[in-house]
């Protein structure tokens, strides 16, 4: 068995998990920093500012707030991912245990932010939030587990930010962020004995790391009604370290994992005193994962991703003094290009979001946020080569060692609460 191959394989899908941004997005980015967003498809929400969770969009987004806020919020993702229609072969030879896969879940992503203007030119806040998190489970009676196995990343977003009013127009801003990432890997493969297979432990992984990365972002503001915010976040190289073992032996090694850059556009108009109108564009630098190599410069695998997009367009109605009702729509393109992956799934997805404001009084309310993800189905093919076979040889077996290839589904419902409160 090329245990090398497979080890690659698994730690090439741990390091795509940790490492993404906004798995309910395309390449495991959340999207789940608020229950506000969450109803709009995150629609405008680099500049609209209605409670502090702006932050972790866009930093300069701070200077529209002349009091101090906080917010704390609950995001709740139920991931529906199928793989069904599975072809799993070893050495050539088709295997059992191919029913289909159910290997979704739901997880829990609370959030917390808080802002704090200094004087009329200076305002700090700070947050703790998820950026990336995914995972997905195969049964253990799986054949294919050197594919499927489990995958089951969380990550944490510590982030300080400051921002600045140039004028009554221009507002610049910028931060820090302290990412934790922290994932469990399992692998298992077959071997043929007798005509039947016997299981065995291939890939056991269980790392973490810590990434220092920073963030910039600008507000331009038309009129009290109209304004534009834009913002850029640089992502730096995570290293995971831990308990690390292939095939029972240990492996002594850092992972270098490169995280994608991602920059926002975001612009919000209320067109009279019930109707606002907001939209956002943001790219994601998904092509960050051309490689894997490890701290001692030992190429691992090529993942060739491609860059990603997101674009949201979405409405306020401001109903009265106590309601606002707001939805939005998203189109994701997906991180994946040539190369896809049974325990990675991902696909182009759409998002259809609704959600409410309830202001308490003056000072408090509370948001709910739903969204449903349509993702698409998509044919993936993977294998292990075989090393000792020579197409020019006769009898030296079969290309591959094993292979496995079926129709992966990745839809979601997201649900969000977020209470906030200005002082």
């Amino acid at each position: 068995m090329n245990k090398k191959r497979l080890f690659t394989k698994s730690i090439v899908a741990l390091t795509v998990a940790m490492a993404s941004q906004q798995a309910a997005a395309a390449g495991f980015q959340l999207n789940g920093q608020s229950a506000t967003g969450l109803g709009r498809a995150f629609a405008g929400d680099a500049v609209i500012a209605d409670n502090a969770s702006v932050l972790s969009r866009n930093a300069a987004a701070m200077a529209l707030f002349d009091a101090p806020a906080i917010s704390l919020g609950l995001n709740v993702i139920d991931t529906d991912i199928k793989v069904k229609d599975i072809d799993y072969e070893l050495m050539g030879k088709p295997m059992p245990g191919q029913s289909d896969q159910s290997v979704g879940g739901t997880a829990y992503v609370p959030n917390i932010y808080y802002i704090h203007p200094i004087n009329d030119k200076f305002t700090v806040g700070g947050g703790i939030y998820s950026n990336f998190g995914t995972k997905t489970e195969f049964d253990d009676s799986f054949a294919g587990n050197e594919y499927g196995g489990l995958t089951d990343v969380k990550s944490i977003n510590f982030a300080l930010s400051v921002a600045y009013r140039i004028n009554d127009q221009f507002s610049v801003g910028g931060g820090l962020d302290v990412i934790y990432g922290s994932g469990k890997l399992e692998r298992t493969n077959k071997t043929i004995e007798g005509g039947t297979g016997a299981t065995g432990k291939l890939v056991d992984v269980d790392a973490d790391g810590y990434a220092l990365g920073w963030n910039i972002g600008s507000v331009y503001e038309l009129n009290e009604d109209n304004r534009f915010g834009l913002s850029y976040r640089f992502s730096p190289d995570l290293e995971a370290e831990g308990d690390i073992s292939m095939g029972g032996n240990k492996v002594d090694q850092k992972l270098i994992m490169p995280l994608p850059d991602m920059a926002e556009f975001s612009g919000f108009h209320k067109l009279n005193d019930q109707f606002a109108v907001h939209y956002s564009v943001q790219w994601i630098k998904w092509s960050e994962f051309d490689k894997l190599e490890t701290d001692g410069g030992v190429h691992l695998n090529d993942y060739n991703w491609k860059d990603g997009w997101h674009y949201a367009l979405g409405g306020t109605y401001y109903l009265n003094n106590d309601w606002e009702l707001r939805a939005g729509y998203m189109y994701d393109t997906s991180a994946q290009d040539t190369t896809t992956s049974i325990s990675v799934p991902d696909s182009d997805r759409q998002w259809l979001s609704a959600g409410f404001t309830y202001h308490i009084d003056n000072k408090s309310n509370i948001d709910f946020g739903l969204t449903y993800l349509m993702g698409k189905d998509i044919n993936v093919t993977e294998s292990t080569a075989n090393p000792m076979h020579d197409p020019q040889i006769p009898q030296t077996g079969p290309a591959n060692i094993s292979s496995v290839k079926a129709t992966t589904r990745a839809d979601a419902w997201l649900y969000g609460v977020q209470y906030s409160r200005s002082f």
